[in-house]
Parts: C-alpha cells; structure tokens; sequence
C-alpha cells in the first residue's frame, strides 16, 4: 500500500526533493538583469595572491539574483568571482565533468535536494556544518529554513547552502477566464473543461501549456502526476518499484488526456518556450516552476502581463496532493575544488544573506523564514499553498538514476508510441535492475 502523502507545509519541505534535474526547475530564459545583485558583506580574508572563483549556476530569473549579489558582492581583496551565463542542460552536463576528475573546473555550483544523495554519497561534495556552525552568528544563517536545510542534507550532513525554493504554480490569464465565466481549475478533469470551453470560444487552439521537453521535463512532469496519485517511484521499505501500480498507468493516462488542448509540438517545449506561449497569447493556462512567474507580469515581456493570474496547480484525481514538484535550490562546494573552502563558503553565505535574500523577491522564494508574504508578490499566495500540497520526493540515490533511465520510455508512453501497459513494465524492469545495485 502506497504511504500516505502529507499536506503539512513543513514537512512537505522536509521530505520533497524535487526532479528539477529532469524538469529543470528550469532551463535557461532569465529575465532578471544584473540591476538585481545586491551589495552585501562578503567578509574573507585577503587570499595571498590573486584568485578566480569559478561559479556554475544556470540563467533563470529566480538564481539570477544570488549569483549576480555573489559575483558583485564577493569580487574583492584579490579575488574576482566569474560566472558565465548558461543553460540548465548545460549546468548538468557541466556539474557532472567538474565532479568527474580529481580537479574541477568549477569552485561553486548550484545544486538541488534531487542530486545532492548522488553526488554526496559519492563523495563529490564538501560536508558544510563546520562551516555552518562557524558563520552563523555574522551570516544569520539560522534564520534559513531548517526543512530546507533538511532537503539539502544527507546521511545527517548538510552539502548545500539552501539559497531559494521553487514550486509548481499555475498561470492563467484572467481576461479569457472572467469573459467566459470560468473558474482556475482544481483537478485535471476540471482542467480539461475549462480548455474546451477555450478552445470552443475559437480564442485559442491549444489554451494549455506544460514543460514537456521530451529530454528532460517530461519526465518530471510524470513524476508530479505519480505523485499526485499518492504513489512513489520506489517502495523504500521493500526496494520494491511501484511501475506495476494501477496508478503509474493512471499517471500516464491523465497526462495524456491534456494532448488535445496541447500544441502538437509541446514535447520540444522546455520552461522558457512555455513562458513564450503565455506571452504570445497562444496559450491561456501554464503550469511551471514559480520562478517563472515574475517574468510573466512584467510588460516588458508581455502585451498580455496585466492579465495574468496565479493559482496552485490542480491534483490530478482530486484530493490534498497537487500535480506538483517542490525543488530546494542552494550552493555546494566540490571536494575537487581548488579555492580554500572556507573562503567559498562565505561567499555563498553572504549571497544568501537576509539583504540578498530580501532583494530576490518577486522573482525567487528565498529560503530563509518571513521574506516571503502574501503581499509579497502577485503570485506568493498560490506558492504558499502550492508548498504545503507537493508529493514528498524519494530522497535517495537511486531516484535521480530511476528517473533520467526511464525518461525516453516516459516521453514515448505520453507521445503515444508505446502502449501504457508496456511503458509502465518496461520502467519496472530498468527500475528493479538499478535496485539490484543497492542491494548488495
């Protein structure tokens, strides 16, 4: 029997660690220039000799604002800090070449609860706590979230600094809805009227959009459906996979129930091409991480940014469980890396900080506890609730490897190339074959 999913904020941040690897809390499409880098105390001593600190964190608006006040903050006393934009397909294939060698590229990368039991139970990341316990006092960093802390720990060790959160939230606009008396949608079904009525008003053809890129998110998008209905990838108690669950075929279904009122292309759509859609006007209704949504209400983006409204994402049958992934975001330091620690450690904690922290809003959910207010943006009240509802995550090390082996199967189900019933036995097998390895 699947275990039961709480609906507590806290623990919901405790517990979820989310496929941002796969769906990539993410992708690139910043619109957050450098104007929001705060200037904050970065307060290490002098190294003996001039420096580069190499920083890997991909383009979106709600990192932008904590690499730009590290870059500007942390660029003194013979140190300059670098951080050259990037994908988030780029930043995974650069975090695993880094970590490969005994010397890394990189000083700092930004990581997520999702990879930190891969990459720390292979050792390729620094324990932070010494650190932690050092700087409390003059980084205030026990104002940080300890649920968060929690989601970036593994094992009992802390190896990411928690900088922000993100959540799915739901966009709508609020002109196509108010004019044909329509409501946001709670559930998938009542997504699926709503986008008929859409379609039927002869507004928009395809009113609905969703990451689906077929190489990364669409297997995240499985993932937040699964969970929705209760069900985790993996039965931790008996090592046993749940793909032969009537719900991974439930999953797989109501995903697919969404295609009509979908471009026919929304499998090479990652997060910025979903952005475009509701700024464009060809889609009425997005579902994406919350660190998108500020782009969305600036004009300069959008003729249409006055008529957006946020609302948490629906549950895919109905209940307290959203169609939802909840990703920590922070900072860690390689074991590889060639810059004294401590002094990388005060550069991310000062990028963290309460000032840093405060200037990333609206464009990110930091971490650390009363920055974010209903007030505090036009779409923190639905991330509010959006926290409090996500399916917790399986925080261990064969999840992310699960996930990215079973990603093609995924997206050939959803496409319609494989049978469901052959999709969910093909993702049982290649499952219980990565188990086995644990196992031993």
């Amino acid at each position: 029997m699947p275990k039961p999913r709480t609906t507590v904020v806290m623990r919901a941040l405790a517990t979820t660690i989310s496929a941002a690897l796969l769906l990539s809390a993410c992708g690139a499409g910043s619109r957050t220039s450098s104007s929001t880098a705060a200037q904050v105390e970065c307060d290490f001593p002098a190294p003996s000799k001039a420096t580069s600190v190499n920083v890997l964190a991909y383009n979106s608006s709600a990192i932008d604002p904590f690499t730009n006040t590290m870059v500007k903050s942390c660029s003194k006393n013979q140190v300059t800090v670098k951080h050259e934009p990037i994908d988030f397909g780029g930043q995974v294939q650069k975090t695993t070449a880094t970590l490969a060698g005994d010397t890394g590229t990189y000083d700092v990368i930004e990581t997520y609860g999702f990879i930190i039991p891969k990459y720390a139970g292979e050792q390729k990341l620094r324990p932070l706590d010494e650190f932690v316990a050092e700087f409390d006092q003059e980084y205030g960093l026990s104002d940080i979230n300890k649920a968060m802390r929690q989601a970036m720990s593994y094992d009992g060790k802390l190896y990411g600094l928690p900088m922000q959160a993100q959540m799915y939230v739901m966009a709508y606009r609020k002109d196509v809805f108010e004019s044909l008396g329509l409501k946001p949608p709670t559930t998938f079904a009542e997504l699926r009227e709503v986008a008929g009525k859409i379609q039927q008003a002869g507004q928009i053809k395809y009113p609905v959009a969703l990451p689906l890129l077929a190489s990364s998110d669409i297997a995240t998008a499985y993932d937040s459906a699964l969970g929705s209905l209760g069900v985790d990838y993996v039965d931790a108690a008996t090592m046993t996979p749940n793909f032969d669950k009537p719900e991974a075929a439930e999953a797989f279904e109501e995903l697919r129930s969404l295609a009509p009122f979908m471009d026919p292309q929304v499998t090479t759509f990652d997060q910025p091409r979903v952005q475009q859609q509701m700024y464009n006007g060809s889609a009425a209704v997005a579902i994406m991480f919350s660190g998108r949504m500020n782009d969305l209400t600036q004009t300069s983006n959008s003729r249409f940014a006055q008529q957006f409204a946020f609302a948490p994402p629906p549950s895919v049958a109905g209940g307290d469980v959203l169609y939802n992934t909840l990703s920590v975001d922070g900072w860690s330091i390689p074991t590889n890396a060639a810059a004294d620690p401590k002094m990388l450690f005060e550069m991310i904690a000062s990028s963290v900080s309460a000032d840093a922290s405060k200037a990333s809003v609206p464009a990110a959910y930091p971490a650390r506890d009363g920055i974010v207010t209903p007030g505090s943006s036009p779409y923190a009240e639905a991330a509010q609730v959006s926290i409090g509802k996500a399916p917790p995550a399986e925080p261990h090390p064969w999840t992310s490897r699960i996930s990215n082996d079973t990603r093609t199967v995924v997206a050939d189900v959803v496409l319609g190339n494989t049978p469901v019933a052959e999709g969910t036995a093909q993702m049982q097998q290649i499952a219980v074959k990565i188990l086995a390895e644990y196992e031993k």
